[in-house]
């Protein structure tokens, strides 16, 4: 066993430095009292470790990640599910001819593009980079898309729009300390990612935190501190109320003319968008009073004169239909004011799973090639192809975005075969009744997963991988700083790395390419087919990581990286940023009636995506054990439900049995669920598929739904399904 590592956490964007270190006896267990389940062995200690993003400190998912690397409930074996429906184990050669078997079968029947890859934002830079290779030599298909589609793909749209570029921050987190106003737009990073919330402490103290938020979170209330405000619109209304903050910093003469005038495009037709989107209409739209969005437009402009402002948006204004254009209207802002690119201030968006950012770059996207490269620029093919050692032609074209992929799955024309890494669609894509269905139609399932979750309960193939701990990589936080992950444990036998995996497969399907399974190998190839691409890594090596040099990208050959991006212009061919009129649609403006409420998902400080890992994590199960509905207790009242009653939450697509929380967080007209939780808890059962037309983001975080309490004789989750066992459970009627 390697003697520890310094590394970084396995969970969220923010990847907080971490020390591991092998654990001492008692904690690893003893003969006296081994692990089981509930209190598995711990090989590793984790210590904080000072890194500029964390600065030493640690969130409780980050103190407890240890536990999972040697947890009782770890898949070590290949497992194909026989006849009965039971997952028996079988060998690693019957595993990858069984598979190389079904590809060939399917595709030979139905064509390449029978055959789909589903990736994941967890995935080293190695892994997603190799993914996509594995997928358009080995596996010729152009279907391949990934979870990221349902986290960062409407801030990604809006920002290669505006600026011609996407970096989540496109300066590093730490230049947040400085600043005099904060508007962080949907994202509660008090609970999504703790060690965060230090960089706001100056804005706090000044008086200068601003959130938007239909819900009052941990971090709305952080607002309290020294004066700040909670703007608290209704669900969905987010791009009315950036245009009517956006229409005072215009016909208050706040904005800023000469950065205007220099730095961007489109001016004169925003403007002229914003005519209708007064403050006190738009107060009839959001709910948010007319003041309150006077006193956040003129705070923003004072602040961006004094100490800096900052607008930050996440998941909460852009998983919507109009994801793009709500994301597009806070860099309009953020252009009016000319935050973007001046010191002291700018625009970002805040990345929220572990390689979100550089899974987004290297191509497990369908519409991309690495370097965040266009698929369909014949020069990108060229180039692309060329590293490869190809003739271009053999590059298979776009495929779909992930919602679609996933709607195609079992359909005529559509994918038949399909491998899943890194992701657990079953609880973490929208309607996930149909995504089941879906599944279950499919002729052939492989799954890559350290656990049975609940996806690889679904699959004929289950192959166990390594975890972050016992493998080595890159990633890429969310400032776009390249990082090293180290290994500090051998994993079990019978474990494989997905490099290993692909390279295998590669060669038995006669891929017209070479596939090595060795991190930094792979990793130079990623440098050569990144070169001179937006997401250049070309100037970056494991070396240069392990001396602790900070290699923020784009990094060519023989500069020293970038760490602040838009000092000397935007990448845009006449380098400015363009600003794009944008409005919200009938369906974001919609009221909801018949009693129907909104219902509003997120996560808790517990729980990280699907939960598949944290809800393993007895610690954290203990504290968070089940969904619970968030209620306005008047609302919970005029249906007969108390604090702890069980309450039924249906709409069309599914229904959700849960305990409720009575709260005064949530607005009367709204619930909120997490969506950790699988089974009769299952948030995602209410979500709807519908997308966001430029980006193909989901509608996540509005769905109209009915509540009301349920029968005592309906009965609870099962104890299984909330420790996260793969067990189907029969409906209460």
């Amino acid at each position: 066993m390697p003697n520890g590592a310094d590394t970084h956490c396995p969970y969220c964007a923010l990847q907080c430095a971490m020390t591991l270190t092998p654990a001492s006896p008692a904690i690893q267990g003893t003969a006296a009292a081994p692990a089981t389940e509930a209190a598995p062995a711990v090989p590793l200690e984790v210590s904080g470790r000072e890194f500029p993003t964390n600065r030493g400190g640690l969130c409780r998912k980050g103190w407890t990640s240890a536990s999972l690397l040697r947890h009782n409930g770890r898949v070590t074996e290949p497992m194909l599910k026989g006849s009965d429906g039971v997952h028996q184990p079988i060998s690693w050669d019957q595993a990858l001819m069984l598979i190389t078997a079904a590809v060939k079968d399917t595709q030979q029947q139905y064509g390449d593009d029978a055959v789909g890859v589903f990736g994941g934002g967890g995935l080293t830079n190695e892994k997603a980079y190799l993914l996509g290779k594995f997928a358009r030599l080995a596996l010729r298909t152009s279907r391949i898309d990934y979870n990221g589609r349902f986290c960062m793909s409407s801030a990604a749209a809006a920002g290669n729009r505006a600026f011609g570029v996407d970096r989540g921050l496109p300066f590093p987190v730490t230049d947040l300390d400085t600043a005099s106003v904060i508007l962080m737009l949907g994202s509660n990073v008090a609970e999504t990612m703790p060690p965060f919330v230090q960089h706001l402490q100056g804005a706090r103290d000044a008086g200068g935190l601003i959130v938007v938020d239909p819900r009052r979170s941990a971090t709305a209330a952080f607002t309290s501190d020294g004066g700040g405000l909670h703007l608290q619109p209704t669900p969905g209304t987010d791009l009315a109320l950036l245009l009517g903050i956006s229409h005072v910093v215009v016909h208050e003469g706040l904005s800023d003319a000469s950065y205007i005038e220099k730095n961007t495009s489109g001016y004169a037709a925003v403007v002229r968008s914003l005519s209708s989107f007064w403050p006190e209409r738009v107060q009839s739209i959001t709910g948010v009073p007319a003041t309150l969005i006077r006193e956040t437009a003129r705070r923003l402009a004072e602040g961006a004169r004094a100490g800096g402002s900052y607008i930050l948006s996440g998941r909460g204004v852009e998983q919507h239909v109009d994801g793009t254009d709500t994301a597009t209207a806070a860099i309009n802002l953020s252009l009016l004011l000319g935050l973007p690119g001046s010191a002291r201030s700018g625009y970002g968006t805040l990345t929220g799973q572990g390689n979100g950012q550089g899974g987004r770059e290297h191509g497990q996207k369908a519409d991309q090639l690495p370097g965040y490269r266009k698929i369909t620029d014949p020069a990108a093919r060229a180039h692309v192809a060329g590293v490869w050692g190809i003739d271009e032609s053999l590059i298979p074209g776009p495929g779909l975005p992930a919602v679609e992929l996933l709607k195609s799955l079992g359909q005529p024309d559509g994918v038949r075969c399909l491998f899943v890494h890194g992701a657990n669609v079953v609880v973490s894509a929208p309607d996930t009744n149909a995504v089941i269905q879906g599944l279950r139609s499919l002729d052939f399932l492989v799954v890559c997963d350290f656990f049975m979750s609940e996806t690889a309960a679904e699959a004929d193939l289950v192959l166990p991988v390594t975890q972050w701990a016992e493998e080595e990589g890159t990633l890429t936080n969310l400032e776009g700083r390249v990082i090293r992950r180290r290994r500090a444990l051998t994993p079990p036998p019978g474990v494989r790395s997905e490099l290993w995996l692909m390279a295998r497969l590669a060669e038995m399907l006669g891929a017209p390419s070479t596939f090595s399974d060795d991190p930094e190998t792979v990793f130079e190839e990623l440098r050569l087919a990144s070169a001179g691409g937006l997401a250049d890594y070309s100037g970056i090596d494991y070396a240069m990581l392990d001396r602790g040099e900070a290699a923020y990208w784009p990094y060519p050959v023989g500069s020293t990286g970038t760490p602040r991006l838009f000092s000397d212009g935007f990448a845009h061919a006449d380098g400015r940023a363009v600003m794009v009129p944008v409005t919200p649609s009938k369906r974001a403006v919609r009221s909801f009636a018949d009693d129907s409420l909104a219902l509003a998902t997120g996560r808790l400080l517990e729980h990280y995506q699907s939960g598949a890992q944290t809800r393993r994590v007895s610690e954290l199960l203990a504290s968070q054990p089940q969904a619970r509905l968030l209620i306005h207790p008047g609302t919970a009242a005029s249906r007969g439900i108390s604090d702890g009653d069980y309450a039924m939450v249906t709409n069309e697509r599914g229904e959700v049995l849960c305990r409720a929380e009575l709260s005064t967080t949530v607005r009367p007209d709204t619930v909120f669920l997490p969506f950790h939780f699988p089974g009769q808890e299952n948030a995602n059962r209410l979500t709807e598929a519908a997308t966001d037309p430029i980006s193909g983001m989901p509608e996540f975080k509005t769905s109209r739904v009915w509540v009301r309490k349920a029968a005592a004789t309906q009965g609870a989750p099962s104890v299984p399904e909330r420790f996260g066992m793969p067990v189907h459970v029969k409906e209460a009627s």
